[in-house]
């Protein structure tokens, strides 16, 4: 159960006004063979990585690799769902089209997109 993951215990804050500032876990997977596992580290590293590391409300990620699936497996923890969804899609999509050119550089793909979506979604620590 994810809730009691010290990972998300660290992302919700008490508010000294007497709230909760409860945290939200961005989800995701992706798609990732195998063999270029290794590619999709490096495209990560290169587009996602920086990019989230400027974001207001951005505390971190998770990022895990499911052999059997062959799928990683992100969390990236935000401080408030609204300051996570205040990102214009715009911004987004400018890093998803750099995450996907420095993929297909790192695998040789000349066309496409090697590492699909499989799931989008959120948690919210209990």
């Amino acid at each position: 159960m994810l809730s009691g993951h010290p990972d998300v215990a660290i992302a919700a804050r008490h508010d000294p006004d007497g709230g909760d500032d409860v945290a939200v876990v961005e989800h995701l997977r992706i798609k990732v063979p195998a063999h270029a596992r290794e590619a999709w580290l490096k495209a990560e590293q290169g587009s996602w990585e920086p990019w989230l590391a400027k974001q207001s409300g951005y505390l971190g990620r998770d990022i895990f690799w499911d052999a059997e699936q062959e799928e990683g497996i992100l969390l990236i923890r935000w401080a408030s769902r609204e300051q996570w969804k205040s990102i214009p899609q715009a911004e987004v999509d400018v890093v998803q089209a750099r995450f996907e050119q420095l993929a297909r550089e790192a695998t040789g793909q000349a066309s496409s997109h090697p590492f699909l979506l499989q799931f989008e979604g959120e948690l919210v620590p209990q």
